[in-house]
């Protein structure tokens, strides 16, 4: 075989060689930007179920956390009318919120979970009120003082929740956020120290009288 005929077969292997090394590392490159977007579209998909199942939760939250105000200023009205009062519905409305709460205890995040905390002790303090008003010795007072707290800070503490929900969804947004829910938190924790003190002595009293 002369020279000339040994260049041309040997760029012609060189050529195939070429080639195929070419078409492989092609092949890997589309196969790598596939796999890619196959990886991105698992990840929206994860992020997009987390974000309807939080959604949900916070909803869930934000009903019974409702439901539960409203069922005890319902008692509270009944009673000062001298109507029947079903604690069943009000217990309901209890357990309901307390299994919501339980569950979002796991997932939600430290701001948002102050709030519900926070609220959570306050929804309690207003069952013990309910509670409370067949033996209390001014029962004018205590309809009064319960009633205030149901369509004060109570209701404010739930419009809180709610809103602490939406703003962490990114539905409500807005700038001075931070310290509006500062402000309203402190608030709502000061009005139910006070309302525990009350009832602390009020239930004093009445064990010393008795």
């Amino acid at each position: 075989m002369d020279v000339t005929t040994l260049a041309v077969a040997l760029i012609g292997v060189g050529g195939t060689l070429g080639g195929t090394l070419g078409g492989a590392v092609l092949s890997q490159r589309v196969t790598r930007a596939q796999n890619q977007r196959a990886d991105r579209e698992r990840a929206e998909d994860r992020h997009d179920r987390a974000q309807e199942a939080r959604r949900d939760l916070y909803a869930r939250l934000n009903t019974t956390a409702r439901a539960y105000r409203v069922a005890a200023r319902d008692a509270v009205r009944a009673a000062e009318r001298s109507e029947s009062v079903e604690p069943a519905v009000l217990d309901a409305a209890k357990e309901a919120w307390s299994e919501q709460y339980s569950l979002a205890q796991m997932a939600l995040p430290k701001d948002v979970h102050q709030i519900a905390s926070s609220l959570n002790r306050a929804l309690g303090v207003g069952y013990m009120v309910v509670k409370q008003l067949p033996s209390s010795p001014d029962s004018d007072r205590s309809y009064n003082r319960a009633k205030d707290w149901f369509s004060g800070p109570l209701s404010d503490g739930v419009y809180l929740l709610r809103v602490t929900l939406r703003h962490d969804l990114g539905v409500e947004v807005e700038p001075d956020f931070e310290h509006t829910r500062t402000r309203m938190l402190a608030g709502l924790d000061r009005e139910r120290r006070s309302l525990e003190r009350l009832l602390a002595s009020e239930q004093a009293q009445a064990t010393r009288s008795a």
